[in-house]
């Protein structure tokens, strides 16, 4: 039996024994009496000195000047980015411009704005003649411009245009190829007289020289029914001036229209001389812009379909679309006889090496006409027709031929 020797007493008070309801409320007034808790983690220890940076390292000029540069080429890049950008925007500005202006334009040839721009120079001789205000009057309705001021042949008319209205930055005005002249009976019979002399080489030109004028029409009023069905004067007067014949009259004319291009026209009076010189002032106006819609970029293409062209990409691909209707444009050649054409020879300049290789005319002439089209029901050859007319379409130097 072992014994415990000295055994130690502990005495427990009534405090200790005293548990608090809330621990929250415990408040611990001497905290260097107070025992830490078994995982708080110590505070961190205060450090009176800063930890050392490493050093620097110091670059060599080679380094610098290699980041300079390239700083610099960003810089450049970053301008001529700027610069490309910059002329892109400068182009499509003027591009829109362009096509303003063109769109402009094209408004100020059609018939009715182009009329506006249209100025009737009447001689004053002709306002003198009985029945003159009927074309005054007229030309006042229909809202046309005129002027009144003397021109280079006596008793007649002529046209200007402003250029002003077609275009801003220009200033001028000019004379149309058309001239009207007005003569009585008496005044055409001078004419004749002398055109007749020039004829018969009596005299070397006439009175009336209309070489400085593209186009002239000349109205002769107050001609007798019958004389006005057959296109000259009264043969009676003609002989009564200077003996001559009706056939004179129509030598007379022949010769103004071959030689001096001049028109001459029998009216009745001035409502007829009227009517003709509004028809040519609505010829004149409507002349611009029948010019420009008959203009055709490539007028050798038939109508179709595919009048458009055919597409050819970056590759190359279409191009034998393109020679296949190239060879399709020749009169009677249909697509199957040009696609037959084009895959016995995918390009013009292998069919060209063909004829070279050949050493007779006839040989290459002949060279397509044996050629195989199948067709929906016989077979048949591209014949000797087409095949020559291809041949000269490839090797003519001549751009007058006739290729049928």
């Amino acid at each position: 039996m072992s014994t415990v020797d000295n055994p130690t007493i502990w005495e427990i008070s009534d405090s200790d024994t005293e548990i608090e309801e809330d621990p929250g409320d415990l408040q611990l007034e001497d905290r260097s009496n107070t025992i830490p808790a078994k995982n708080a983690l110590p505070p961190p220890p205060s450090y009176d000195y800063e930890l050392p940076c490493p050093p620097k390292k110091r670059r060599s000029k080679e380094e610098i000047e290699a980041d300079k540069e390239k700083v610099r080429l960003r810089k450049e890049a970053r301008e001529k980015i700027r610069a490309v950008k910059e002329q892109e925007k400068q182009e499509k500005k003027k591009e829109t411009q362009r096509r303003k202006e063109a769109a402009q334009h094209i408004n100020n040839l059609k018939p009715e704005n182009y009329l506006k721009c249209l100025t009737l120079c009447i001689d004053p001789a002709l306002l003198q003649q009985q029945g003159s205000d009927i074309l005054l009057e007229t030309l006042s309705s229909n809202e046309l411009q005129y002027s009144i001021k003397k021109q280079s042949f006596p008793n007649s008319i002529t046209w200007t245009r402003d250029l002003t209205q077609l275009a801003e930055d220009v200033e001028a005005t000019d004379v149309e190829d058309q001239l009207v002249q007005v003569l009585g009976p008496s005044e055409f019979l001078d004419m004749v007289i002398s055109v007749k002399k020039v004829i018969d080489n009596e005299e070397e030109e006439p009175v009336l020289d209309y070489s400085t004028v593209k186009k002239v029409t000349v109205l002769v009023t107050e001609s007798q029914t019958n004389s006005r069905k057959r296109g000259h004067a009264s043969g009676d007067t003609i002989q009564s001036k200077y003996g001559g014949k009706d056939l004179d009259v129509e030598e007379v004319l022949v010769y103004l229209q071959l030689y001096k291009n001049t028109s001459v026209v029998f009216l009745e009076g001035w409502q007829d001389v009227t009517d003709h010189v509004c028809a040519v002032t609505k010829a004149l106006s409507k002349r611009p812009f029948k010019l420009l819609t008959e203009q055709a970029e490539l007028p050798f293409c038939v109508d179709g379909s595919w009048a458009s062209g055919a597409r050819v990409e970056k590759d190359g691909t279409g191009l034998k679309q393109v020679w296949t209707r190239q060879i399709q444009q020749l009169n009677r050649v249909s697509q199957v006889v040009a696609s037959c054409v084009t895959a016995a020879y995918p390009s013009p300049q292998l069919l060209l090496q063909a004829y070279e290789a050949l050493s007779s005319e006839e040989d290459k002439k002949k060279l397509l006409a044996d050629l195989m089209v199948k067709g929906e029901g016989k077979d048949r050859r591209v014949g000797p027709e087409i095949s020559t007319r291809i041949y000269r379409c490839l090797t003519t130097h001549n751009p007058e031929l006739v290729l049928d």
